[in-house]
C-alpha cells in the first residue's frame, strides 16, 4: 500500500486533470470519496474508492502526450454537454485533457495530456514556459505599437510581463508570452487600438506546431520534444 497523498495530487498521478483542475472539480462536488463529498486536505491511496463525475479512479495511468490542431470553434472547456467542447474531439482510450486552454475563437497548437506534474510544469508562472503566437489585427501596425505591447499593457487592473513582439506584415505580428491571462492578446491588442481577427499559436516550450499536423487532428509525441530545462 501506498502512503496516502493530497487528493488533488493523486487525480494528477491518476491521469484525471491538473492539480488545478482537480481542485475545482473538488469545489464544484464533482469528488467523492468513500462515498462523501471530497474537500481538499483529503489524502488518498489506492485503497480508497474516489469518484471523479461520477466514474472511478483506478490509480496510476500510462503518461501520454499529444500536439493537438485546435480549429476556431472548439471550446476548451471539458462540457460534456456542450457540443463544442474539446471533450468530444479528444483521442480516444486513455483520458486525457488540455495543458492550459486557447479560445473558442483562436486556433493553433494545444498539448494535450494525463500527466498532470507535466501539465503543472508547463502552466506554473514560476516556470515562464514560452508560447508563441502570430496575430493578425484589423488595422496597420508599425514599430511603435510592438514597443507598446512589449513593454506591458494593463490587463484585467494587472500590469503584463514584457514579452517580445516583432512585426511579420502591416497587419500581423509575433507575440511570445511567458504568462498566461484570460484572452491575455485580445485584450493587450484592444487596449493599443485595434481588433484581432486571428490569432493562432505556432510554439509551446521548444516545440512548434509541425506543418504536417492538419486541424483538428493530433499525434502522440514525448515530453523531451518541448526541451524542458
Amino acid at each position: 500500500m501506498t502512503q496516502p497523498t493530497r487528493l488533488a495530487k493523486y487525480l494528477g498521478h491518476a491521469g484525471i486533470c491538473s492539480r488545478r483542475q482537480a481542485s475545482r472539480l473538488i469545489d464544484s462536488g464533482d469528488v467523492t470519496v468513500n462515498g462523501r463529498p471530497a474537500n481538499h486536505i483529503d489524502h488518498v491511496n489506492e485503497q480508497d474508492c474516489i469518484m471523479v463525475m461520477g466514474k472511478p479512479v483506478l490509480g496510476p495511468a500510462k503518461k501520454v502526450l499529444y500536439a493537438y490542431h485546435k480549429p476556431i470553434g472548439v471550446d476548451c472547456k471539458l462540457n460534456q454537454n456542450d457540443p463544442s467542447s474539446l471533450i468530444h474531439h479528444l483521442p480516444t482510450g486513455t483520458r486525457t485533457y488540455p495543458i492550459g486552454r486557447l479560445d473558442k475563437d483562436s486556433r493553433g497548437l494545444l498539448l494535450l495530456t494525463n500527466d498532470g506534474e507535466l501539465c503543472q510544469r508547463l502552466i506554473h508562472p514560476d516556470h515562464h514556459v514560452e508560447k508563441e503566437y502570430w496575430v493578425t489585427v484589423d488595422g496597420s501596425l508599425d514599430d511603435k505599437f510592438c514597443q507598446k505591447m512589449a513593454s506591458g499593457i494593463v490587463v484585467d487592473g494587472q500590469l503584463t510581463l514584457p514579452c517580445k513582439v516583432s512585426l511579420l506584415s502591416d497587419t500581423q505580428f509575433k507575440i511570445v508570452l511567458k504568462q498566461g491571462l484570460n484572452r491575455q492578446i485580445r485584450k493587450m491588442a484592444k487596449y493599443c487600438g485595434y481588433r484581432v481577427v486571428d490569432l493562432h499559436r505556432v510554439r509551446i516550450a521548444s516545440f512548434n506546431l509541425p506543418n504536417t499536423l492538419l486541424e483538428s487532428h493530433y499525434h502522440l509525441i514525448t515530453p523531451a520534444a518541448l526541451k524542458l530545462d
